[in-house]
């Protein structure tokens, strides 16, 4: 692969952060060679899935898993402001919407990082409505070429509670980490948000709470392990 990206902004984690994220990477290894495709998905906006995402695909494509980060929010993606994304070689960047949308091969939209092992295909362009796009056949194309290519598909989704793009997109993957902003979002919404993935037919593999206010007891379960995640994940 000869097409590549480049992260304008990088962050440094607190050291908690970072082995809260580390955590998440190691259970998910235990979760067995039949779960490839994980999506992150969220109840609302601003819970923190975008970071998970990221920052889960990193550390499994440090550990040396091949992995690839899909950003399916094609609504309103934040990867490419949040990360400063760009060609390395200053060329016109494609993604997902581009490739559900029109001609573009798979290796036309998916690029390799500093990363060995980690790929991403970015979302370049929002659309106001890619519903139809999701049930475009390409979207199973997409995801078939990601499963068979990579040990881990990370699927970076529109919230639910907003539109139905998560539950369609949580029908195709092996399973979800839901993403609960720790004192905002409420237990009703993250009850919705699990009655619809749970219509999707999409396993639950765990929880991640996050933004926790660091002057309080800050933990989650995953798994039935517990981990921590402090304000800083956004």
């Amino acid at each position: 692969m000869n097409k590549k990206i480049v992260f304008g902004k990088k962050y440094e984690l607190p050291y908690a952060l970072e082995e809260s994220i580390n955590r998440l990477r190691v259970n998910v290894g235990f979760l067995g060679n039949d779960i490839k495709k994980i999506m992150i998905i969220s109840s609302e906006p601003n819970e923190g899935k975008s970071f998970v995402a990221t920052n889960l695909w990193k550390q499994m494509s440090m550990a040396g898993e091949k992995s690839l980060l899909i950003d399916c929010d094609m609504r309103n993606s934040v990867l490419l402001r949040n990360y400063g994304i760009k060609e390395a070689s200053n060329g016109k960047l494609r993604g997902t919407s581009h490739y559900l949308s029109d001609s573009s091969k798979i290796e036309d939209v998916i690029y390799s990082t500093e990363y060995e092992n980690g790929d991403i295909l970015p979302n370049v362009d929002n659309v106001i409505n890619p519903s139809m796009l999701l049930e475009n056949k390409k979207f199973d194309e997409m995801l078939k070429y990601a499963e068979e290519n990579y040990r881990y598909v990370f699927v970076d989704a529109p919230p639910l509670e907003l539109v139905s793009d998560g539950e369609s997109i949580a029908s195709k993957c092996d399973g979800v980490i839901l993403c609960i902003r720790g004192g905002v979002t409420s237990k009703q919404i993250v009850r919705n948000s699990i009655s619809r993935l749970e219509r999707a037919g999409c396993p639950i593999l765990g929880v991640v709470l996050n933004r926790v206010n660091s002057t309080k007891k800050r933990y989650g379960k995953y798994y039935g392990k517990k981990y921590y995640y402090g304000k800083e994940g956004k």
